[in-house]
């Protein structure tokens, strides 16, 4: 079963486009603020959901959950968001866009126990 940090990393970074390390547009701000996300699992051992607040600033995600969780990502000027998270043996990915304050998309996971995979949905505010 994915844990909680991976799960919660998962919706942190599912607002986040791979993006390297190049400047965002400054229109990419427009996504900047609190983010409510509900992640649900769909299939597999995972928790059945999740809610967790956001904070996106310059067009990067802030997972404010701490522990030792690994990131990558960016969200995209169109806001259309791709991912990469990682925790120990456990990783997990989620594509989808945002869009006027709301957002949408899949995510998937796997780890020790077996893979996950569900839905997510985003509320700006």
């Amino acid at each position: 079963m994915l844990s909680n940090s991976i799960r919660a990393a998962t919706v942190a970074t599912v607002l986040a486009v791979a993006a390297g390390s190049a400047p965002l547009p400054a229109h990419a701000a427009s996504f900047d603020g609190p983010w409510s996300v509900v992640v649900v699992t769909r299939s597999g051992t995972c928790d059945p959901t999740y809610r967790y607040g956001l904070m996106i600033q310059g067009g990067r995600v802030t997972y404010l959950g701490g522990g030792s969780v690994s990131v990558s990502g960016s969200v995209s000027p169109s806001g259309a968001v791709r991912v990469s998270v990682s925790s120990g043996n456990q990783s997990a990915s989620g594509s989808g866009q945002l869009s006027n304050g709301r957002g949408s998309g899949t995510w998937s996971g796997r780890s020790a126990s077996g893979n996950c995979s569900g839905t997510w949905s985003a509320s700006q505010g």
